[in-house]
């Protein structure tokens, strides 16, 4: 009795495994002794769709239909990973696919070429780059051969992967629908020409994000439109010291496959991005005019920017910045905060607001740089919070000046507003405020008057 339940156990276990009608594919796995002894480049093409979304078929090279859920009409998006210097596969793989096949129905390829990107020397992995590409552009070829369209093929390449998505493009001479570029890598790539790297003629649309251009990252603009999350290099709840182990290396560099996973499956929470020449002048509030966009707004970072492509592409190449909370949802909501005080002499201080709704409260400090405020003159602030809320019934505002040897003085407000940026939400405003050092000044908003400095 016993034998035949372990023989019923390890039968319903090959099933799982194998899959109903063949192999399941499974990315290949390896560990930190490949990593010092390396490992020699082989590359695996694990195919997923709507029919088989849980068990990745591996696609032959030399006959990539001989697996009959490729449909070469279909549209297609290759995911390709980058340096992996332990070996372990992409924790965020699975949930990519996932997500993918919710929102389209689409052949999505997952590029597995850790035999090739695990190595203790991370130039090895560099000069395999162009080999994975020829492999995959190969690939490609065929499907052609078969009417697919390269129109309709997606290219999402994280760190080294977006550089080897810029050679596949070049090589079909930027006749690729679209590229993704999630952080393109930095090292051995910065300061070289177009054709050793990523550039926006690889593809019909080249978008890139960037989350850690001070360490792993790609700093220079690369693509059509060119996020700069959080500024592009401090992620916010990344670890900012070595104490906090291998997070201190990679959590920035990762922050960005994370924001674009979030903008596949969160459709209400858009991360509204602006044109600007810096991150100090978006922090500033100099930046969010999106006339230049005309109806459409400024774009949203992410899957969907797509919607903005004419425009961008007319305006050739875009940088835009954007800032995010730690954790899912990512999205923050913007306030403009306009300032007039009574104060003859000019005064320097940082604000901190909190937004109070019927069960709920937000808040945001502004302390990016102490803001300037001269008498009759208005100063504009960009005030961040981490959820919007419906109906604001009261605001507390609070000023510090940031410096212990200066005397505490008080700050006389002639008026206060705040306009929601992301919303058609009406601007909230209060009249005659004295603000005293570190005190916390409660006020519920009313209507604004049409009045201007």
């Amino acid at each position: 009795m016993l034998y035949s339940r372990l023989v019923g156990l390890l039968w319903i276990s090959h099933q799982l495994v194998m899959g109903m009608d063949g192999e399941c594919g499974v990315f290949t796995d390896l560990g930190l002794q490949h990593s010092l002894i390396g490992t020699s480049l082989n590359v695996q093409l694990l195919l997923y769709t709507r029919a088989n979304s849980t068990c990745g078929r591996i696609l032959k090279h030399e006959d990539p239909f001989s697996q009959p859920q490729l449909r070469p009409k279909r549209p297609t998006t290759f995911i390709i990973h980058g340096y992996r210097p332990t070996g372990s596969p992409p924790g965020w793989i699975d949930e990519f696919v996932e997500l993918l096949l919710d929102r389209a129905d689409l052949n999505v390829i997952v590029v597995d070429w850790n035999r090739g990107a695990t190595s203790i020397n991370y130039l090895t992995p560099v000069a395999n780059t162009p080999k994975v590409a020829r492999n995959v552009t190969d690939f490609i070829k065929k499907m052609q051969d078969h009417e697919a369209s390269l129109s309709s093929i997606h290219l999402i390449g994280i760190s080294l992967g977006a550089h080897i998505s810029g050679f596949i493009g070049a090589a079909f001479e930027g006749r690729v629908g679209r590229i993704t570029a999630l952080d393109p890598a930095g090292p051995q790539f910065t300061d070289t020409s177009t054709d050793k790297r990523l550039d926006p003629s690889d593809a019909q649309f080249v978008d890139v994000v960037h989350t850690d251009m001070d360490a792993l990252g790609f700093r220079k603009p690369l693509g059509h439109i060119d996020y700069y999350a959080n500024g592009g290099s401090d992620q916010p709840g990344c670890p900012k010291t070595i104490a906090g182990g291998s997070g201190y290396f990679k959590c920035d560099h990762q922050r960005s496959v994370y924001l674009f996973l979030d903008s596949i499956k969160n459709t209400t929470c858009n991360m509204t991005s602006y044109p600007c020449r810096s991150y100090q002048d978006f922090l500033d509030a100099k930046c969010l005019d999106c006339d230049q966009f005309k109806d459409g707004g400024c774009p949203v970072f992410g899957y969907d920017v797509l919607h903005w492509k004419e425009r961008l592409l007319q305006l050739n190449q875009t940088s835009v910045y954007f800032t995010t909370n730690s954790l899912h949802p990512f999205c923050k909501t913007l306030y403009k905060v306009e300032i007039v005080t009574w104060n003859q002499e000019t005064k320097k201080a940082y604000i901190t607001l909190k937004l109070y709704g019927k069960e709920q409260e937000t808040e945001a400090t502004i302390d990016h740089t102490a803001s300037e405020f001269q008498q009759y003159t208005k100063t504009t602030l960009l005030a961040q919070f981490d959820q919007g809320l419906q109906k604001v019934e009261k605001v507390l505002l609070r000023f510090r000046t940031g410096n212990l040897l200066c005397p505490r003085y008080k700050l006389r407000l002639l008026r206060i507003q705040l306009t929601p940026i992301q919303s058609n939400l009406r601007p909230m405003c209060r009249y005659d405020l004295l603000l005293e050092h570190n005190k916390d000044v409660f006020f519920r908003p009313i209507p604004c008057r049409v009045f201007s400095f």
